[in-house]
């Protein structure tokens, strides 16, 4: 005996997924956001940052949770910090990391349906 799902409604199957297209600098911007949190590593520590007490994580806290050097721990924050996903702010010997929410925001609006694509360089 075959299972079949139910049909969705034919409105659903039809309806844009956004208000308007992306503009080619719109794909480029985002593009550059997306890649910088394709690599695993990253996305994870963007995960602990964002998730870390107030917001804000030190280095030296975000090294412990990965069998990875220093150096390549660094290259990671490196390339998040300059994609513009997060900040850094050096305090004596360590540098605290935090998400840029509004970021994340503009990226989230280009995944949720029905939301314009908000992206300024």
């Amino acid at each position: 005996m075959s299972k079949q799902l139910p049909l969705a409604a034919v409105d659903a199957c039809c309806s844009p997924l956004a208000r308007e297209p992306l503009t080619a600098g719109q794909a480029v911007d985002l593009a550059r956001l997306f890649k910088a949190m394709s690599d695993p590593v990253r996305l994870r520590l963007l995960s602990l940052i964002a998730s870390h007490d107030g917001g804000e994580a030190c280095v030296c806290d975000l090294a412990d949770a990965f069998d990875l050097s220093q150096p390549t721990i660094s290259h990671h924050l490196k390339v998040l910090r300059e994609s513009g996903l997060i900040t850094g702010e050096r305090r004596g010997t360590w540098v605290y990391y935090r998400v840029h929410p509004e970021v994340l925001a503009r990226l989230s609006a280009v995944l949720v349906a029905g939301e314009p694509p908000v992206v300024t360089a």
